[in-house]
């Protein structure tokens, strides 16, 4: 039984730094790209960033591009999504996913329960 786990979700101010972390089980970790997803309310889900499982490839979205820093260690079937300069449009359910496609943009097989990310002063 796969299971993604995220944690490190909460209320921040403007221009915080926040890490979210997924760890993963059930699944052959390196077998997986792995991405992060938020949908804020009355929003459509964003792909945030997504990492190859060597890590070669990164994905971001032009929105957190600079901002925010996908990593993954594969020793702990984790991957993590850095989040520095945080806004209030930062804002959102955050969701990591894995996928066993050779593509970072394609559909994911797996989903955590997701955290939630909240800016605001």
């Amino acid at each position: 039984q796969v299971q993604l786990v995220e944690s490190g979700g909460g209320l921040v101010q403007p221009g915080a730094t926040l890490t979210l972390s997924c760890v993963a089980s059930g699944l052959t970790f390196t077998d997986y790209n792995m991405g992060w997803f938020r949908q804020a309310p009355g929003k459509e889900r964003e792909l945030v960033a997504a990492t190859s499982a060597s890590e070669l490839t990164t994905r971001y979205a032009k929105s957190v591009k600079g901002r925010f820093t996908i990593s993954r260690d594969n020793g702990r079937d984790t991957v993590y999504l850095k989040m520095n300069s945080l806004k209030p449009e930062d804002t959102a359910v955050y969701y990591c996913a894995a996928t066993a496609q050779p593509t970072l943009i394609g559909s994911y097989e797996y989903w955590g329960q997701g955290t939630q990310v909240t800016v605001s002063s």
